[in-house]
């Protein structure tokens, strides 16, 4: 999510649209709608990784683990990328302007939105080595604006939301746009990716139902809604990121600073955290110290902080 987010996308969506949203297909009997969600049955513990500072203006977007023991945070008000030891040590920063989604790509490289902020309109993807002493950014992607969240998939294409446009984009290595899966993938309003087989996930944020949506890397056209997590259309919940965590979804409502819990096959739901700063990123920690995948995740949020969750 990006600084225009708390006026032009809130503002869009009170004035504007309507639950269920263009371009987005449902099943027969259409997504599970959640009531109030209950408390996830899990005990999870919140401690400070990093802290923050002047909420908004130390915005911290999102975040990523390159599985050699630094974790990768984009700063898209500061226009940096940070990576951290294990520990809470900076270890290295190097500017990206409007830097935002932030991923691992099969080949062991880090790739990077740039451009995700309204004061860098003219965005795209770039590519670092994140075993360099100092790390330097190339463009891979370039000319594209609006966009906020990345995934790649083990092929390395390259998937791009962009939460005020239909249609998640579709890149190929070479930076290439795949014209036809965009078309097919027309889904308003996405934010946060996360790729888990052959699915593509996509939190929606300019939908007051706030759904989750799947969409298959082999047949876009066929997306579909797993859940809708605002049974009132006035308390939407400004989805942002996703993970996936012990077989379910961890989606961050950046509105209401929770952790949601989705399954991804019957769309039950639970919050896991609440009380958070506006989260925008959560991903599971992987190859970071003594910190357990299988326990550990970590969340940036738009107060600058970078919190350690601790699940079970």
């Amino acid at each position: 999510m990006r600084i225009r987010r708390s006026m032009a996308v809130v503002g869009s969506m009170l004035a504007a649209l309507t639950v269920g949203g263009p371009g987005v297909s449902t099943a027969a009997s259409g997504p599970p709608a959640a009531a109030a969600l209950d408390r996830c049955p899990e005990r999870a513990s919140v401690t400070v990784f990093r802290e923050g500072g002047i909420p908004l203006l130390d915005w911290r977007e999102n975040l990523e683990f390159d599985g050699r023991g630094t974790l990768w945070v984009s700063h898209v008000t500061k226009h940096r990328v940070e990576g951290y030891a294990p520990d809470g040590t900076l270890r290295t920063s190097f500017a990206v302007p409007g830097a935002g989604g932030i991923r691992r790509g099969p080949d062991g490289m880090m790739y990077v939105n740039f451009g995700v902020n309204q004061l860098t309109p003219h965005g795209g993807i770039m590519r670092f080595d994140p075993a360099a002493a100092q790390p330097r950014p190339e463009k891979v992607v370039e000319g594209i604006s609006g966009i906020n969240g990345l995934a790649i998939d083990a092929a390395g294409n390259f998937y791009v939301s962009r939460e005020l446009a239909t249609g998640v984009l579709k890149f190929r290595p070479d930076g290439t746009k795949d014209e036809e899966w965009t078309r097919k993938a027309n889904v308003f309003g996405t934010n946060g990716l996360e790729i888990v087989g052959d699915q593509l996930y996509a939190s929606v944020i300019t939908d007051t139902a706030s759904p989750v949506v799947r969409i298959p890397l082999n047949d876009p056209a066929r997306h579909t809604r797993v859940v809708e997590l605002s049974p009132n259309p006035l308390k939407l919940k400004l989805l942002d990121d996703l993970t996936y965590f012990r077989d379910e979804l961890v989606v961050a409502s950046f509105r209401d600073g929770e952790l949601i819990r989705v399954d991804p096959a019957t769309g039950r739901s639970c919050v896991l955290v609440s009380g958070l700063r506006m989260p925008s990123s959560v991903r599971v920690a992987r190859g970071f110290g003594d910190h357990d995948p299988r326990r550990d995740l970590f969340v940036v949020e738009a107060s600058g902080r970078v919190l350690r969750v601790t699940v079970g």
